[in-house]
C-alpha cells in the first residue's frame, strides 16, 4: 500500500559514503513528519518511504542526482569585494546567508581577498551519495 499523500514520521540516520553521520533524528529524539511524494524531502528519500509499511525499517543509498543533486561549478561565484559591506569580515569555510527573490539562501564563504570574494552556493551534501536507515514510525491519512 503507498504512502503517497500521507503524513507520516520516520526516524533515519544519514550517512556519507566513507561512514561519517551527517544527520539523526534519533539523536534529536524526534521522529521527522513529513507529506510522502509531496516534494518536502529529497527525491530519493520520498521514493525508499513511498511503499514502506508501519514499523518497517530499511537502508537505502541515495545517489546525488537523487539527493541534493551533483555539485555545479557555476554555483561557485566570485563578488567584488567593493560590492560587499564588511568584506573582510567574511568567515571564511562558513556559511552566509544572501537575500534573493525566494527569500534567504546560503552560501559557503571559499575565500576573500583584496580584490573578490568566492562563494559556493552548492548544498553542502551536493555530489555525495548518501546512505540513510529509515524506520517508519507512523502513517495518517
Amino acid at each position: 500500500m503507498s504512502n503517497e499523500g500521507k503524513k507520516v514520521k520516520t526516524h533515519y540516520r544519514g550517512t556519507l559514503a566513507d561512514g561519517t553521520q551527517f544527520d539523526s533524528s534519533y539523536d534529536r529524539g524526534e521522529p521527522l513528519e513529513f507529506t510522502c511524494c509531496a516534494g518536502m524531502m529529497i527525491p530519493g528519500f520520498d521514493a525508499a518511504v513511498k511503499d514502506m509499511a508501519l514499523g518497517e525499517k530499511k537502508t537505502v543509498t541515495i545517489p546525488a542526482a537523487e539527493a541534493y543533486g551533483e555539485y555545479n561549478p557555476q554555483a561557485v561565484q566570485s563578488v567584488p569585494v567593493s560590492q560587499i559591506p564588511n568584506a573582510a569580515q567574511l568567515p571564511v569555510g562558513e556559511t552566509v546567508y544572501f537575500q534573493g527573490p525566494a527569500g534567504p539562501f546560503p552560501a559557503k564563504v571559499v575565500s576573500v581577498d583584496e580584490e573578490k570574494a568566492v562563494f559556493d552556493m552548492n548544498h553542502e551534501l551536493a555530489g555525495k551519495d548518501l546512505t540513510f536507515e529509515i524506520e517508519l514510525v507512523e502513517i495518517a491519512d
